[in-house]
């Protein structure tokens, strides 16, 4: 992979500058984008390049090395990477609600802690987080709890310094969330994932046997009682926010290819009665990327709509959200992330009809994004998504804080 050397460019200071930032990450990643995914080999020089461009620690605070910039930009650079790389562009999302899981469920003392480890140390995170499968079983062992379990995702897995692990206490039933060092004998990473698409997401599976955690770390627990808050349901939303934000750049990705292609490489059709000089000229080639392009515009206004509300509730302070502000949020994030999967499968289908039979050919790599956005979307029903907007749209009912809601 060709890489980029920031050291002697200025760190930016505005939202603006680390949107110029990240477009600058994705057209290096996007010089092989198509032979990387091909290859499949666990992204180490990926995440070196959010590491060197200081996408890493966007949301961490300035006192420590970070930007202390916003969920609203830090979406918006999920996004812009994503166009260079979809795998990429997960990852990177991932790493920022893993980031902020201390501020989502931790004590002040927690928050602080972990926030500067991360930040200071430039330090990736990813996630043994999967609610489909049997829970990690955490044994109480006085002052240490033992985490014990098997998981089948585990996205980030082989390139985090630091991974998210959640169980269920054994004596209680109750969950706990800790951050652990990756590199340990207590947690093995499984060399299988190998799917459709997103394929350089490390998300195979992790084995977490004995792994101890002292009770302090255990995130929002204060002398082994919970500290609750509706705040600590934002979890899914945030995450679900992400999936919208680099769907969005991954069928953005898609119709430019479709745009470059069409401009420089399709032939118009001969036998239509009309004939056209260029391509550029056929009537049904206009009328589908007009078509698309409007149909993206709109999924892109309201995934910033989105973006907006949510991230005012998660710069706000956490003891003042409300139950209804979070399941305000979360039926516009259904709203969004349903659409732009719809949009998104659109775009990277119909892509194919405008650019002509020769863009399938392996070395074009159009099928990347199709592939991209296919597997991923499959993460939870869309469907459900619907039946949550349906719901408030008929009902006036806020959806309940679920795994996936």
């Amino acid at each position: 992979m060709t890489t980029k050397n920031w050291n002697d460019d200025a760190r930016p200071t505005t939202a603006e500058g680390w949107t110029a930032r990240a477009e600058e990450v994705a057209a290096v990643l996007a010089t092989d984008a198509v032979e990387r995914d091909r290859a499949n080999r666990t992204p180490h020089a990926e995440v070196g390049l959010l590491k060197d461009s200081g996408l890493v620690t966007l949301l961490g605070p300035k006192a420590h090395g970070g930007a202390g910039e916003s969920w609203e930009t830090a979406y918006r650079v999920v996004r812009e990477v994503a166009k260079g790389d979809g795998s990429i562009g997960q990852l990177l999302g991932y790493h920022y609600l893993w980031a902020w899981a201390a501020r989502l469920v931790g004590t002040p003392e927690q928050i602080a802690a972990v926030e500067q480890l991360y930040t200071a140390n430039n330090f990736f995170f990813g996630g043994a987080v999967n609610p489909r499968d049997d829970d990690l079983v955490i044994a109480d062992e006085g002052d240490v709890l033992v985490f014990r379990g098997k998981k089948s995702f585990s996205t980030g897995s082989k390139v985090s310094d630091l991974t998210v692990l959640e169980g269920v206490l054994d004596n209680s039933g109750e969950h706990v969330f800790a951050i652990v060092p990756s590199d340990q004998d207590g947690i093995t990473f499984g060399d299988d994932w190998d799917n459709l698409g997103q394929r350089l997401t490390e998300s195979g599976s992790v084995l977490v046997e004995d792994v101890r955690v002292p009770w302090s770390s255990a995130a929002g627990y204060v002398d082994k009682q919970f500290q609750a808050l509706t705040y600590n349901t934002l979890n899914v939303p945030t995450i679900q926010l992400v999936f919208a934000n680099f769907y969005l750049g991954i069928a953005q990705a898609a119709l430019e290819a479709g745009l470059s292609y069409t401009a420089r490489h399709t032939r118009p059709w001969p036998y239509g009665g009309d004939n056209k000089e260029s391509a550029t000229e056929e009537f049904y080639v206009l009328d589908a990327y007009g078509d698309l392009q409007a149909k993206l515009w709109a999924a892109e206004a309201l995934i910033d709509k989105a973006n907006a509300q949510l991230s005012a509730l998660l710069h706000a302070e956490r003891e003042t959200l409300t139950p209804e502000q979070r399941g305000e949020a979360a039926v516009l994030i259904a709203a969004a992330k349903q659409r732009i999967i719809d949009t998104g499968l659109e775009v990277s289908t119909r892509i194919f009809e405008v650019t002509g039979a020769r863009a399938t050919a392996s070395s074009v790599g159009l099928d990347i994004y199709w592939r991209n956005l296919r597997t991923h979307s499959l993460h939870d029903p869309v469907a459900y998504k619907r039946v949550e907007v349906g719901r408030y749209a008929l009902l006036g009912e806020l959806p309940e804080p679920t795994w996936y809601t």
